[in-house]
């Protein structure tokens, strides 16, 4: 049995442990949360017991495996807080970190320990993600020169509105379109050169966010990354890719398309959350993701994810932000 222990009781963390909780010789034992309510609500919810600090949690269960799920400024100190104990492996929510420097911290600790870091891009899940990646290495629609996405929906609730404070969230660009960049990069290979623009730039709290990012693929290929948080009219989800040979295209406007799963809550008394993308599909991409990675744990073999796979896509959007605030396009080194 691997046991895991939450850090995180909003949203995103809840869809973990009730992942954990259907898997097969996996439970989850500890939840961490600084709001007991919703601490000992999901404990409750899925067997385990709640905590109010990571030391509690700590020094009174047991576990295999952690599981970061708190806002993105604090996955750097749990991650790291977690290294430092015998453990399995680490889960760490996209995106894997604020800045470049806490995703070093986190990848220094964990490799000093030998211990496997997952940053959860849970897009290479979806299926239609999955297969639209396939087509392009087929070859099936030709060499491709462009590509687009599309990603948003309306702005989402959380704790002390830390979502619309830029300096926490890093916006649309970090928190929502980092699931394109990371695919984008999975996609296509390494990207060159980065040109953004954004509502959110040089302001230090919004209601609303959209930004439209211009990739430059090493390959040649060239990206157009948009995303908002600013439509009303429910999450909705596109990509475009253009090749010399044929065209493969996805639309999904979540209101009218067949719903597996509603949009994550926030904590109690946030409000209605962050919307994510809905799934027609037998198993949730969320559940999938994790099972990769119980399943390399059990085999040893590396996760399809790295920690600096992570890194990588944190460093496209810290590119864009950079661009965002100055005017200019920004070269990755």
């Amino acid at each position: 049995m691997l046991k895991v222990a939450m850090f995180g009781a909003g949203g995103m963390g809840t869809n973990h442990a009730r992942a954990y909780a259907r898997m097969p010789g996996v439970a989850v034992v500890g939840v961490m949360d600084h709001n007991r309510d919703a601490a000992d609500r999901l404990a409750d919810a899925v067997g385990a017991r709640g905590f109010t600090s990571a030391g509690e949690m700590f020094d009174t269960i047991s576990f295999d495996i952690v599981d970061v799920c708190v806002p993105t400024p604090w996955h750097a100190e749990y991650v790291c807080l977690a290294a430092e104990r015998e453990v399995a492996g680490i889960v760490v929510e996209k995106p894997m970190g604020r800045t470049i420097e806490d995703c070093d911290r986190m990848i220094e600790a964990c490799q000093r320990r030998k211990i496997p870091l997952f940053p959860a891009h849970v897009l290479r899940f979806f299926p239609e993600f999955a297969a639209a990646r396939r087509q392009v290495d087929s070859g099936v629609i030709g060499d491709v020169a462009s590509v687009r996405t599309r990603r948003g929906g309306p702005f989402p609730r959380a704790w002390e509105n830390w979502y619309g404070k830029p300096s926490l969230s890093g916006g649309v660009i970090l928190d929502l379109i980092i699931h394109d960049f990371d695919w984008l990069r999975w996609t296509f290979g390494e990207v060159d050169r980065v040109f953004a623009r954004c509502l959110s730039a040089g302001k230090h709290e919004v209601d609303k966010d959209y930004a439209l990012v211009t990739l430059r693929f090493r390959s040649g290929v060239v990206g157009h990354v948009e995303g908002t948080w600013a439509d009303p009219g429910g999450f909705k989800v596109g990509i475009e890719v253009a090749g010399r040979e044929g065209l493969i295209e996805l639309n999904f406007n979540q209101p009218a398309s067949p719903a597996f799963t509603a949009a994550i809550s926030g904590p109690v008394g946030a409000g209605p959350g962050v919307a994510v993308p809905e799934n027609p599909t037998a198993e949730s991409p969320y559940y999938l993701e994790l099972e990769h990675f119980i399943s390399s744990i059990r085999s040893g073999t590396p996760p399809a994810i790295t920690a600096e796979d992570g890194r990588a896509a944190v460093q496209i959007a810290a590119a864009a932000l950079e661009s965002a605030e100055t005017g200019r396009p920004v070269h990755i080194v």
